[in-house]
């Protein structure tokens, strides 16, 4: 019995417990909800995305002329300064003139001689043409006359010939500028003696307005270069550096090779450019683009937002609820910094472009502020640049 008495409190005091224990675990609080992640977004925007094919080009003049003396001599003046712009026409070294002078007088000598000469035997060729007729003079003696003049006419039309030269080489002793373009180094110093054809030139003139950017372009995209080269010129883009900042530079398609380059299975292609800021000079190389086609309604999302996984491409969308949504996505080619969204997104969508690492399907966001502002302003830019030059 006494057992008994001892062993009910015992009992008892575990209910209590075991109570007190339930009361407390249904007072406990929940577990609190994970925080929303923080991202920064864009929207998914239609604007145009032109089909661009890259290359590496190098800047070549429009005309580079070697120029040089067709005469010799020595070399009397300069009337340039190296690097010079300079016009077709203009007057760049004077040979001393003084023995293509004389010698231009000598045979004008010659001519005025001759030419009298010549005026005499014709006067007597008519006089003995008329006395033959009355049998005054034989025959014979007319025909002498005849072909004396004829010969002292010969004679004149090489005399002719020698002024003519004569004159080329005096002219020529004044060196012009075939060509308008930009001198390069003086390569030939006042005082020394020139020739014609000599191994150095003169001085080198490139033309700069306009110039030319080679470049050359995979085999596989020739068909598609005279395919749209058949509506007109297509444009073409040099990017030249401007201080910290690059600028697009818009030319034209204006000469496509004859043949594949067997060796890199590319074409060679040519851009004019009216270069009229200088900004672009013969040997530099620069990145070139050429324009084939542009889509005028294509989706467009900063490339950031696109994401590799299992199943392929996707995007991290927001919904109405602002939680992030996995969307797949088929992407097409890059347009700046930007891709084209071939399917998969209509435009107006919210995608994520940073903080995808920590987030998960149905995951609550926190939007970052001026996330909107930021990303419009480099759309804005970006569209600027595709249309054509923007720095």
């Amino acid at each position: 019995m006494n057992v008994m008495k001892q062993s009910v409190p015992r009992v008892l005091a575990v209910v209590v417990l075991a109570l007190m224990s339930g009361v407390a675990a249904c007072s406990k609080p929940p577990a609190p909800s994970k925080p929303p992640v923080p991202v920064t977004v864009a929207t998914a925007e239609r604007g145009i995305a032109p089909y661009r094919v890259n290359a590496n080009g190098i800047v070549e003049p429009l005309q580079a002329v070697s120029v040089q003396s067709q005469v010799g001599g020595v070399l009397k003046s300069v009337l340039f300064r190296e690097g010079d712009e300079v016009k077709v026409g203009q007057v760049l070294f004077e040979i001393d003139p003084i023995p293509y002078r004389a010698a231009l007088q000598q045979v004008q000598a010659v001519l005025e001689r001759d030419r009298a000469q010549y005026e005499n035997a014709k006067r007597d060729a008519d006089r003995y043409a008329a006395l033959a007729q009355r049998d005054f003079v034989t025959r014979s003696q007319a025909d002498q006359a005849l072909s004396n003049a004829a010969a002292l006419k010969a004679v004149l039309a090489s005399d002719e010939a020698n002024v003519a030269t004569a004159q080329f080489n005096l002219d020529n002793a004044t060196v012009r500028a075939p060509v308008a373009g930009k001198t390069g180094s003086l390569l030939v110093r006042l005082g020394n003696l020139v020739r014609p054809g000599a191994s150095t030139p003169l001085v080198v003139i490139n033309q700069i307005h306009p110039i030319l950017v080679r470049f050359s372009v995979p085999e596989r995209e020739l068909a598609l270069v005279q395919q749209y080269s058949r509506g007109g010129a297509l444009k073409a883009f040099a990017m030249v550096g401007v201080g910290s900042a690059t600028k697009a530079i818009e030319g034209a398609l204006s000469f496509v090779d004859n043949g594949v380059d067997t060796t890199t299975g590319s074409v060679t292609l040519k851009a004019k450019f009216q270069n009229d800021e200088n900004l672009l000079w013969p040997g530099q190389f620069v990145p070139a683009q050429l324009e084939l086609f542009v889509q005028n309604s294509a989706v467009l999302v900063p490339s950031a937002a696109i994401q590799t996984g299992q199943d392929g491409l996707f995007v991290f969308v927001l919904d109405k609820d602002g939680k992030a949504q996995m969307q797949p996505v088929t992407a097409g080619r890059a347009v700046g910094d930007r891709s084209v969204i071939d399917a998969g997104l209509s435009g107006g969508e919210q995608v994520v472009v940073d903080g995808q690492s920590r987030l998960s399907v149905g995951a609550k966001v926190e939007v970052k502020t001026g996330t909107a502002k930021t990303e419009g302003k480099a759309n804005a830019k970006s569209d600027a640049k595709l249309k054509g030059g923007a720095k």
